[in-house]
């Protein structure tokens, strides 16, 4: 039995080597050596089916699940989740990263994994810990031309994914609903049968034992506002197209008027933004009472301002996804490097000028492309030093235990005794 000043060495020392190394190999034993370090000190991967049923049940309401992405410096940015959650033994939590995000940050499903379940190692976290694909998202342009290539690759993605312990999969197939077409039913056509047929693919391959939670999604985040007439629609294409007795999806994403990283004003800051909390409280409460679901999730949330947070778990939203706000918190830190931060901002006007659009700011470039720096830039941000990286984790600390406390997740540590 090691002591815990030697378990954080090797801990930090295995994630080092399971993100950075080189060579393929070595990152695999150091990422099964993690897998196996967490096993044996009580770290599980779960899924939240079991409760996300409850709530569907009405066994459980007044709190909104927190879906946290984390884009960079993710092994140092869990380890505050985690503390915060040790903090208010905070059970009810989820790590996720999207289809578009494992591009861009370089972090397969199996490294994000490690990365999470090294931090739970390192802050003492024991009990379940829920990851989730994000946005398995259909490319409607791809799906255009290549449908099945499309599906395909979301197949492969949902395989590898399960594969890496990522037990809660959202399949985004809103991208494809179609509102040119004169009623709901065609509007939501393909939506339904994509979001049917991967459904499907999942179940054939889930663990035995672990029922994998599926959320599917009715509005694109940053369209149009969903309405009840949309939720009904989709579930009864949805249901018909799914087969006789198979569980179906645990909850459902709507749009209720924020986008994804929020909207970019010319000085760089963000506008404020209206949420619909009616419609978002009316399509859990349908979700629930008409469909079993644990109710409705709400997007592009992590820019909005903290009071509005409060209002989600009385509205009875189920789960709520943060990511960009965690992002702006790292690189306008005092204690991120500044040439490093220099540095970024040159590669990023070279490299992705191309993305730059007529009329956009300086500010707003940077703002809108900064993101893609986590994978350029995977190394150089590893290198930050310790007392900086500190300071960093610190103040995510705080955040999060704010966000844990508004959104009433405090004194949920054992949902592993929630069973689907």
């Amino acid at each position: 039995m090691c002591s815990m000043a030697e378990l954080a060495s090797k801990v930090d020392g295995l994630i080092e080597s399971a993100v950075l190394s080189p060579d393929a190999e070595t990152r695999g034993r150091s990422r099964q050596e993690i897998l196996d370090l967490a096993s044996a000190s009580g770290v599980f991967q779960a899924s939240t089916q079991g409760l996300y049923e409850a709530a569907g049940r009405g066994l459980y309401s007044g709190m909104t699940v927190p879906a946290i992405n984390l884009r960079g410096i993710t092994y140092h940015a869990a380890r505050a989740v985690f503390r915060a959650a040790l903090k208010d033994n905070v059970g009810a939590f989820i790590f996720e990263i999207a289809r578009s995000e494992i591009g861009y940050t370089g972090q397969r499903p199996a490294e994000y994994a490690a990365s999470v379940l090294a931090a739970a190692l390192r802050e003492g976290f024991k009990g379940p810990v829920f990851l989730q694909g994000d946005h398995f998202q259909v490319n409607a342009k791809k799906y255009a031309t290549d449908p099945e290539g499309e599906l395909g690759a979301i197949r492969d993605l949902i395989r590898e994914a399960l594969d890496a312990g990522f037990f809660n999969i959202d399949i985004d197939a809103s991208t494809i609903v179609d509102l040119s077409r004169e009623t709901l039913e065609e509007q939501q056509k393909a939506n339904c049968r994509v979001t049917a047929e991967m459904t499907r693919f999942i179940r054939s391959i889930e663990p035995e034992g672990i029922p994998v939670s599926i959320g599917g999604e009715i509005g694109e985040v940053g369209g149009r506002n969903s309405t009840p007439e949309d939720l009904r629609v989709f579930m009864s294409g949805y249901l018909a197209e799914l087969d006789s007795g198979m569980k179906g999806i645990s909850k459902i994403s709507v749009q209720t008027g924020t986008t994804h990283g929020g909207v970019v004003l010319p000085d760089g800051s963000i506008a404020q933004v209206k949420v619909d909390f009616d419609t978002l409280g009316e399509l859990s409460r349908l979700a629930r009472e008409e469909y079993g679901m644990g109710g409705a999730v709400q997007h592009g949330a992590s820019t909005l301002p903290d009071e509005m947070f409060d209002r989600f778990p009385q509205v009875g939203a189920l789960e709520i996804h943060l990511a960009t706000g965690f992002q702006n918190m790292i690189y306008d830190s005092p204690h991120f490097p500044k040439p490093l931060l220099a540095d970024i901002h040159k590669r990023l006007s070279e490299k992705y000028a191309g993305e730059r659009k007529e009329g956009q700011t300086e500010e707003q470039f940077l703002y809108k492309t900064r993101k893609k720096a986590f994978g350029d830039f995977k190394r150089e941000m590893w290198s930050i030093p310790e007392e900086n990286l500190a300071a960093i984790r610190d103040a995510l600390e705080e955040r999060f235990t704010l966000l844990f406390r508004k959104l009433n997740v405090v004194n949920t540590g054992p949902v592993q005794n929630m069973k689907a």
